[in-house]
């Protein structure tokens, strides 16, 4: 390796041949830390700090490797684990998996397997390593904790923050409840040059159209019952800075015309004022909602949108990213065991399967709620199937065992079976079927020829008929 530093590698093998045996293959390229015991190499992590991949046998005299891995995910930051043993088992390696290693390699040990293992791990390593970077520069100002993850959408994700926070450019910040919308704003503030300016936060939805209108504009004294006194507005408020607008879907069509304005002209007034203002301020919207479906139902304003639809960003619901789980749930389980005094560090394999296998309509903030409730109402110093809440363990929901069948494999396949069903929903329409998908037509084909989709989608018929009803093209 051309590195000048060698990465750090503890090998914990309680077999001293394999041990240094496994230290000569590596020493040249890594500096190798050698451990006999589970509680030796628990030492050796508190007492280096600086260890990167950690390579355990799985089957050792008192502390085995899974325990020791969880333990030492349990760490902040924690090494990437590889696991070794002579008992390759499928269930073993499914164990291994859930408990957080990287990977698993069977005894004796492929050495050029190995390697390749090694340099995927420590590229992911330092993948982790530029993601908690990022996530502490913005949990030291902005506190959010929330965003974390290494799946490959997370990591597109934080990229994103990164191209857009220094532009001037409005974004749009789409996602399910639940995802972090906000937190994705405030990052966008915090790594922008209106940094230092505030940031103000209006929930569209939870006022209406009046009292909307002035808390976003600003009002005179007497404009209307109950206004005793000049009042600024958002926009004078967000002065410098970054005004979020959450939930844009719910304004009404007589604010959408005003908001355009502003964004077209940087002018506005007050209500009951002619005196016209200037808003030097970056604009970050959010929504929960299909906004190109209701332009297309006249719903919401399709000049508005464009102006708005400048940058979209789209989180991903916590289905999708089911991989990031075990790392949100070590973060959360950290957080609450302190706030609460408790000494929580591990959770059950099965309790895991099952938080893996639910479908989190709520996302990371119902993880987070489940987390915080298991956390105060464990009995013991590990969590298990018994603390988790009622719906995740299936006594209100369907089975974890059923909604993990029942979830496509992939994100690809899930964007699949979501085409293939709006298609089936307006019976093979293609124009229709792209509304409800909120994409173009020329993006619907597209996805079409990438998913092997025949050039004409052979959809049932909602009823029967004489002729068979003619399909966009």
């Amino acid at each position: 390796m051309s590195s000048q530093r060698k990465p750090v590698i503890l090998v914990v093998e309680d077999e001293k041949n394999t041990r240094e045996g496994l230290r000569h293959a590596l020493d040249d390229d890594y500096q190798v830390l050698l451990a006999d015991s589970g509680e030796t190499a628990l030492r050796i992590l508190d007492e280096h700090g600086a260890v990167e991949v950690l390579i355990s046998d799985m089957r050792m005299s008192g502390m085995d490797g899974l325990t020791l891995i969880r333990r030492a995910l349990a760490r902040d930051p924690s090494p990437v684990c590889i696991l070794l043993t002579a008992y390759g088992t499928i269930e073993s390696a499914v164990e291994a998996m859930r408990s957080g290693a990287y990977d698993f390699l069977t005894k004796p040990v492929n050495l050029d397997q190995l390697e390749l293992v090694l340099q995927r791990a420590l590229r992911s390593r330092q993948l982790e390593d530029e993601n908690r970077q990022l996530r502490r520069q913005l949990d030291k100002k902005f506190g959010l904790e929330n965003i974390i993850g290494q799946t490959p959408c997370m990591e597109e994700l934080f990229d994103l923050i990164q191209q857009v926070a220094p532009s001037r450019a409005t974004a749009l910040i789409q996602g399910e409840s639940g995802t972090g919308k906000e937190l994705v704003a405030h990052a966008i503030h915090g790594l922008s040059p209106r940094a230092r300016g505030p940031f103000i936060a209006v929930h569209c939805a939870a006022l209406p159209r009046e009292l909307l209108e002035s808390e976003l504009f600003g009002h005179e004294k007497g404009a209307f019952t109950g206004a005793t006194d000049r009042r600024r507005g958002r926009f004078e408020l967000a002065e410098g800075g970054t005004l979020f607008l959450d939930e844009i879907s719910e304004i009404d069509p007589v604010i959408q015309v005003k908001l355009l304005r502003v964004l077209e002209e940087r002018k506005f007034e007050r209500v009951g004022s002619q005196e016209t203002l200037t808003a030097d301020i970056r604009l970050v919207a959010a929504t929960n909602r299909n906004l190109a479906q209701m332009v297309d139902e006249n719903r919401f304003r399709p000049d508005l949108y464009f102006r708005l639809n400048v940058v979209t960003i789209t989180l991903p619901p916590l289905r999708d990213r089911v991989n990031d789980i075990p790392l949100l749930l070590r973060h959360f389980l950290r957080e609450f065991s302190r706030e609460n005094q408790k000494n929580l560090e591990e959770i059950t394999p099965d309790a895991m399967q099952a938080l893996m296998g639910y479908a989190w309509p709520g996302n990371v903030r119902e993880l987070r709620n489940a987390v915080e409730r298991m956390v105060v109402l464990a009995r013991g110093n590990k969590l298990t199937v018994r603390d988790l809440p009622p719906v995740i363990r299936g006594e209100a929901a369907p089975s974890a065992a059923g909604m993990a069948a029942a979830r496509p494999t992939s994100i690809q396949e899930a964007n699949r079976q979501m085409i293939m069903a709006a298609l089936e929903a307006h019976n093979g329409n293609r124009a229709q079927a792209a509304v409800q998908l909120g994409i173009s037509r020329r993006t619907l084909h597209r996805k079409l020829r990438e998913f092997g989709i025949p050039g004409r989608h052979a959809a049932k018929p909602r009823a029967p008929v004489a002729q068979p009803e003619k399909q966009d093209e």
